[in-house]
């Protein structure tokens, strides 16, 4: 049974997905190093792309065969809260 989506992301290419936007670069490259700090305390990192205020996000297991695990519906739910301090 799989868990439900956190709220906002989709799945894309048999990964977790979310695109987030900010006002500016700054707080774009505010929030991926709030986001990196908890990522590699899991040691669990994603997969992701910045362009000026934008912020896409894919999740996977690597080493679970590129499966979504509940390591990814974890981070991603972390990440949703790292989003909402933030905004």
């Amino acid at each position: 049974m799989q868990a439900a989506l956190p709220e906002a992301w989709s799945i894309l290419e048999n990964c977790l997905y979310r695109r987030f936007e900010f006002s500016d670069f700054v707080e774009a490259f505010s929030f991926m190093t709030s986001v990196s700090l908890v990522a590699e305390k899991a040691n669990h990192h994603p997969d992701w792309r910045n362009v000026y205020n934008t912020v896409e996000i894919k999740l996977c297991t690597h080493d679970a065969g590129n499966s979504i695990t509940e390591k990814d519906y974890e981070l991603a739910t972390t990440i949703n809260a790292i989003f909402d301090e933030k905004n």
